[in-house]
């Protein structure tokens, strides 16, 4: 099949009559990469994704058509929809808008890729910094994390984004390269936190780096 997302004209490509009529469908975040869970479709359900703009999913135990979200309200938004190469899966990018999982979790595995589970961190650190600024007059609060003392304090921060982005620099200046990749880990850290203490999470910019890629639209 095609890398391009499907179309209503495709459905007859895919090969819905080797599970019974079924192809599990796997839902990812399209901005993280994360998987967000695993459900089954059957035709209906796959054009229904396709005219609706939400993903849609056949339920085995209710022997019904489903919306994701129909119940909780957290529906995953479609931008596209891929098979595999052999035509008997269906792989869903998606936005949600809202944890996936029935327990309350952002997804059904809770494997997010190493900068969704950083992403996570730095805004657990962000609401550490918020309740330490709150409550400032406490002299029995542990200390501060490092990423805390970040984002409770500008200069510090730019500080440190500035010199690793030059530690990064002279690293690939010298052809260190085991160097140039713990000062380019260092960069993303520093920028990420930066970009947190100004309310820009990670989804965001992987979302522009996606936009930037050769075919994005």
């Amino acid at each position: 099949m095609a890398t391009e997302s499907l179309t209503l004209d495709d459905l007859q490509r895919i090969d819905f009559a080797k599970q019974g009529g079924l192809v599990p469908q796997v839902a990812q975040d399209a901005r993280t990469g994360e998987v967000l869970m695993l459900g089954y479709s059957n035709a209906e359900a796959v054009e229904r994704s396709l005219e609706t703009g939400e993903l849609w999913f056949w339920s085995r135990s209710r022997n019904a058509l489903w919306k994701k979200g129909e119940t909780s309200g957290y529906t995953l938004r479609v931008l596209s929809l891929h098979s595999d190469c052999d035509a008997d899966a269906l792989l869903a990018l998606v936005i949600p808008t809202g944890p996936t999982c029935h327990t309350g979790t952002w997804s059904c595995f809770e494997a997010p890729p190493t900068l969704a589970r950083l992403e996570r961190v730095l805004a657990d650190r962000a609401e550490a910094a918020a309740e330490t600024t709150r409550s400032a007059t406490s002299r029995t609060t542990a200390p501060a994390s490092y990423t805390v003392r970040l984002l409770q304090n500008e200069n510090l921060r730019l500080k440190k984004l500035g010199e690793e982005a030059v530690e990064l620099a002279l690293a690939c200046t010298a052809g260190d390269s085991e160097r140039a990749t713990e000062e380019a880990a260092d960069l993303i850290y520093h920028a990420l936190v930066a970009c947190q203490a100004v309310g820009i999470g990670v989804e965001r910019v992987l979302e522009t780096l996606a936009g930037r890629l050769p075919g994005a639209k």
